[in-house]
Formats: C-alpha cells, structure tokens, sequence
C-alpha cells in the first residue's frame, strides 16, 4: 500500500479544523426558534404560578396569605422607544449579533439599509439594548421601551429606504402604544458619555416633523440671560451628572453640526426653545 506524503496529512487536519471552527460559529435561524421558545415557555410557567408571597414577622410567625386572582390585568406595555445604529457593517451581521447568547444584546428591530425590518423581540417583552441609562427619574430603561436598531455604522448618513420604512414602523408603535411624542429619543441622550448612537448623520427634525420627539423652530427667541441650562436640559430628561456629557448628548440630536461640549448663543436658543415644548 502507497503511503501518503505528510504534507498531505498536514493539509488535510487543516481544512478540518477550519471547518470544525465554521460550523461552531454557525447559528441557525432553526435554533433561535429553539432558544426562543423555550425561554417563552419559561416566562409562562413563571406567569402561571398563583402561590401566595409566604411572609414572616420577626418572631418567626407566619403571616395569613392566599392568592386569589384578580381579573383585572394586561401585559405590559412600552412607553418609550430608543433608536440606536448597530455599529456594525450589515444587516446579516447585526441580527447574528443578537442571535448568539454570549453578547447579552438586544433590540426589538432591526432595519437595514434597503428598508427591510426584522422583528427580533415581541414588543411586550424586555430586550436588552438601553444597557446602563436613565432618562428622567427613569432608570431602567429596557423595562418601558423598544429598542430599534438601524443599519449604520455611524460614520455616514442613514438611506432613504430606511428612513421610510423607520417613520412607518414608528408610526405604528406610537398608534398601537400610544407613545406620547417625548419619549422617542436616542440611545445617546439616555446615556450620554458613554453612547453615541444614533449619530450626527440622523435625521431628528425628519422624525419630529412626523411627531416622534421635538425639534427646534425654525424663528428662534433669545434664551434669557439668566437662564439655567442645566436645570433645562434635567427638565427634558438628560442626566446631568456630567453636566459636560449631557450637553453633547443634547447638541448630537439637537443642533448635530457641532457636539462639542460648549454652548454657544444658538446652542442656547435651541435648548431654551426645545425645553419649553417638554
């Protein structure tokens, strides 16, 4: 029998590897169903539970309890949405993203570049994308919104396609929720020195026009002298602990031409202007 060169050997253990190591990194939209469901069915079980809270007071006696279930209750519902760009190159990219258990993100949606929208989350569930934020006297975020997640990496301006079919996908939020139109904002303006997103390149005013969130007018009226930029933009709902953060966050999605974290006469006009409509 003809022994085979070891070159050959080496060779063939290489493409081996390489093909063990591609098919680990592979997930499925099979499995995601898998992962999915099964953690919806957890959810379940949890919601079905009606054993009564079994309480103690402090000599070890136990208190009377009973659950008897009220008829009177609904899911939760979201109040607000946080629009972010994915950071990444593509659509595909994104929602494997999202698809593996290791990156502990999320988003309700997804849009792509050529307007397509995936569904990622039923929108009474809690995702994972606000991360560590506030806004207002609210601190867990991903508790009251949705998340939408466009294709962007946020070194150039958003498509038309996507643009469009992110107004209808936020139109039919706000119906379906009755989301006041404060409460759609950026991922930015809940966490401002730590996020960015949506960039400079978003169109705020585009989306104010169709009433989700405010945008500055047109004829603008001179801030007062005395007046407190500080206190407005904690009014409006931007943590300001950094004081210096929280400017920028507010100039990336009000003025967007330049977010340093000075203010200058304009930039104080629009503050004092878009304050007033909160």
């Amino acid at each position: 029998m003809k022994l085979l060169k070891p070159s050959f050997y080496i060779l063939f253990l290489t493409i081996l590897i390489a093909s063990c190591k591609a098919k680990k990194a592979v997930v499925t939209t099979v499995d995601n169903k898998k992962v999915y469901k099964s953690q919806i069915d957890s959810f379940l079980d949890i919601a079905k539970q009606m054993q009564p809270t079994l309480l103690v007071d402090s000599a070890g006696t136990p208190i009377p309890a009973d659950f008897i279930g009220t008829v009177n209750f609904n899911l939760r519902k979201p109040n607000y949405v946080i629009i972010h760009h994915t950071a990444q190159d593509s659509l595909a990219q994104t929602v494997k993203t999202f698809s593996l258990t290791r990156t502990q993100v999320s988003a309700h949606y997804v849009v792509g570049r050529d307007g397509k929208v995936v569904h990622m989350l039923n929108d009474y569930l809690r995702s994972w994308h606000a991360g560590v934020s506030k806004w207002g006297n609210v601190t867990d975020m991903n508790s009251c919104s949705i998340g939408i997640e466009i294709d962007n990496n946020g070194l150039q301006p958003f498509t038309d396609p996507q643009i469009k079919s992110l107004l209808l996908l936020l139109a039919y939020l706000k119906k379906t929720y009755n989301i006041p139109t404060a409460n759609f904002i950026g991922h930015s303006d809940i966490a401002p020195g730590r996020k960015t997103d949506p960039s400079k390149y978003f169109p705020w005013k585009t989306l104010a026009e169709r009433g989700f969130g405010f945008w500055s007018d047109d004829v603008l009226e001179l801030a007062p002298e005395d007046f407190d930029y500080v206190t407005a933009l904690r009014l409006i709902g931007y943590d300001t602990k950094n004081v210096n953060a929280a400017v920028q966050a507010f100039k990336l999605h009000f003025v967007q031409m330049d977010t340093t974290p000075q203010l200058t006469q304009l930039d104080l006009n629009v503050l004092f202007n878009v304050y007033k409509k909160y």
